[in-house]
C-alpha cells in the first residue's frame, strides 16, 4: 500500500505544513510514504491524478481545507484501488463536521489514519464537478463564493469576512430568478436558496439537514423560495441548526437523486467551496462513489429521534 500526501503549504497557520511533515515522519519511520506541495489551484488534483496512474492500491491523504480535498476527490472518483481522506489543515474542512468536534481533531492525528477503515461514500455531480459534501445556489453560495474577496481586508479573519459577505450579499437583494425541478415539486419564481446535502455541513458551520448520510444513496435538498428580508433573519438560525421543519411556509424539503436549477440571470453554485457561475445547474448523484478512510473508532455522526430512529 502506497501512502501520498498532498500538501497545500498555504492552509492554516504559518509553519502548519512543516508540523504536518513532522506528524508524517513519525507514523512512518521508514519513510515508506510520498509527500508533494502544491503551487496554487488544480495542483492537487493534478498530484492525485499522477500518484493514481500506477493503478496500485495507494491511500491519498488531503492535507489542507475542503478545497483541496475536493480537488483529490474528484481525481480519485471511481477509483477502486484508490482511498481519500482530509488531514485538517485549512479554516474549515465542513465535511470532517460530520464526524463530531472530537472525531474530526483525530483526523489530525496520521498515525491513526494510515491502517483507518474505509467505506464507499457518494458524491453530488454538478454540472461534472463532483462534490462530497453540499452543493448550493443561491444568497449562500453568493456568499461564499464573496469571502475570500473580504478576507483580504485588514484585520479582517474568516467569521468577520463571513459575516461582511453576508452582508453585502443580503444588501443586493435575497432572491433570484429561478426554475427549480425536484421530484414531484416543480417551483419557478423568486428563489433564495436551492441546498442539496450529501454531508451536513457547510458555510463554516450551517448544518442545514441533520439527518443527512454520505452513504445512502440519497440526496437531502432544501429549497427556500420567496422570501423577506424579515422573514429571513428570522428563519436563517434555524435552518443553519438543521430546524428546517419549523418553517414548513419558507423551507421545502425533498429527498431523492437529482435536482435541476435554471435563471435566464447568472447563478452562483458552490460545490464543497468550489464556484460555479451558470445559467443552469444539473445537480444529481453520480455514478461513481470514492473510498473514504477515517481513524479507527471515528463514525459519523447522524442526528435521531427519541425513538432513535434516524430522522
Amino acid at each position: 500500500m502506497r501512502h501520498v500526501f498532498i500538501i497545500n503549504p498555504v492552509a492554516g497557520p504559518r509553519n502548519s505544513a512543516k508540523a504536518l511533515l513532522d506528524r508524517v515522519e513519525r507514523a512512518f519511520p521508514d519513510g515508506d510514504f510520498e509527500a508533494y506541495t502544491t503551487q496554487g489551484a488544480g495542483d492537487a488534483k493534478r498530484l492525485a491524478i499522477r500518484a493514481l496512474e500506477p493503478g496500485d492500491p495507494v491511500r491519498l491523504y488531503a492535507c489542507g481545507g475542503d478545497g483541496t480535498l475536493n480537488e483529490v476527490v474528484n481525481a480519485a472518483a471511481g477509483k477502486e484501488w484508490a482511498a481519500v481522506t482530509n488531514v485538517p489543515m485549512g479554516t474549515g474542512n465542513d465535511f470532517l463536521r460530520l464526524y463530531g468536534k472530537e472525531g474530526k481533531k483525530r483526523f489530525a492525528e496520521v498515525a491513526l489514519l494510515k491502517d483507518g477503515p474505509q467505506a464507499a461514500l457518494d458524491l453530488i455531480d454538478c454540472n461534472g464537478l463532483l462534490g462530497l459534501d453540499v452543493v448550493c445556489v443561491g444568497v449562500d453560495a453568493r456568499v461564499a463564493a464573496d469571502v475570500h474577496r473580504f478576507k483580504r481586508l485588514p484585520l479582517v479573519g474568516k467569521k468577520g469576512a463571513y459575516i461582511l459577505s453576508l452582508i453585502a450579499t443580503v444588501l443586493k437583494g435575497i432572491t433570484r430568478p429561478m426554475g427549480v425541478e425536484m421530484g414531484p415539486i416543480h417551483h419557478a419564481g423568486p428563489t433564495a436558496l436551492v441546498c442539496v446535502c450529501n454531508g451536513q455541513y457547510y458555510g463554516g458551520g450551517f448544518r442545514p439537514v441533520p439527518e443527512a448520510r454520505p452513504d445512502d444513496g440519497v440526496l437531502d435538498v432544501l429549497l427556500v423560495g420567496d422570501v423577506t428580508l424579515l422573514e429571513f433573519a428570522r428563519c436563517v438560525g434555524k435552518y443553519a441548526a438543521g430546524r428546517y421543519k419549523e418553517c414548513p411556509k419558507l423551507v421545502r424539503d425533498w429527498h431523492g437523486d437529482s435536482v435541476s436549477v435554471t435563471s435566464e440571470e447568472e447563478l452562483v453554485a458552490v460545490v464543497d467551496g468550489e464556484v460555479l457561475q451558470g445559467h443552469a445547474f444539473t445537480i444529481g448523484l453520480s455514478e461513481r462513489k470514492v473510498n473514504f478512510f477515517r481513524p479507527a473508532g471515528v463514525e459519523y455522526a447522524v442526528e435521531r429521534t427519541a425513538a432513535g430512529a434516524v430522522m
